[in-house]
């Protein structure tokens, strides 16, 4: 089971966007990393009709940041929390372990 997925609220506990919160838009499992919307910004610069850009010009996009930098966001308390895995009803779920609330599941991806 998957500790962080597509579409988990988490805050970045270390590095330079210390303390920001978003939404996880991609988990590279393999090199352990994600991609949080706006953390980590990166500017590529695009030549006119690359990446289907009909225009050339500056694009802001999200870089991918190590998956031990982010912590899951309790949404009674709006504060990072650890996690454990539980079965529950015959399922295993992601339960926070400062409360024991389980994980909500994630919105989108």
């Amino acid at each position: 089971m998957q500790s962080i997925r597509t579409g988990d609220l988490v805050q970045v506990i270390s590095g330079a966007d210390r303390g920001k919160q978003g939404r996880v838009l991609a988990v590279d499992r393999d090199r352990a990393r994600v991609r949080v919307e706006k953390v980590r910004m990166q500017k590529r610069h695009l030549k006119p009709g690359r990446a289907g850009a009909q225009q050339g010009g500056v694009i802001e996009d999200e870089g991918y940041i190590d998956l031990s930098n982010v912590m899951l966001v309790n949404p009674a308390d709006s504060k990072p929390s650890r996690m454990r895995i539980e079965t529950r009803d015959g399922r295993r779920t992601r339960v926070f372990t400062r409360d024991g609330e389980p994980v909500p599941e994630p919105t989108g991806g």
